[in-house]
């Protein structure tokens, strides 16, 4: 799925979702207006679904998913990732991301995308 084959009526419908954010000391809502028009997100698939993030599409090469946790009735996913764009230390490049699916629709759009020191599992989890 790429954005340019969404219709209209679907951008508009994007642009009016407003997602929380905390990057790099910047906190607040945003909306995805801004984000359309200023960067260049686009569909980064996870497990055979579309979902769009606040980044630009360039970091998709440097985006891991560490671990998905989807809703029971599948329309909501929260993501634990790794971005190295800016940084290749994997303590600092963590992100975690709660992206819910908009009605009627097949993707599922970031609410919430927030920095996360990745943190190593204990033994006691394993």
């Amino acid at each position: 799925m790429k954005l340019a084959d969404l219709s209209a009526e679907t951008l508009e419908k994007i642009k009016l979702v407003r997602w929380d954010r905390i990057i790099e000391k910047h906190e607040g809502p945003e909306n995805w207006e801004s984000v359309l028009r200023f960067e260049e997100p686009e569909f980064l698939e996870v497990e055979g679904y579309p979902i769009l993030l606040p980044v630009d599409k360039s970091h998709h090469q440097n985006i891991s998913i560490l671990r998905s946790i989807w809703s029971v009735d599948n329309n909501s996913v929260t993501l634990f990732l790794s971005d190295t764009t800016y940084e290749d230390d994997p303590f600092f490049a963590g992100f975690i991301a709660v992206c819910d699916r908009p009605k009627d629709e097949k993707f599922f759009l970031a609410i919430l995308y927030h920095e996360w020191f990745i943190i190593e599992r204990a033994e006691v989890f394993e």
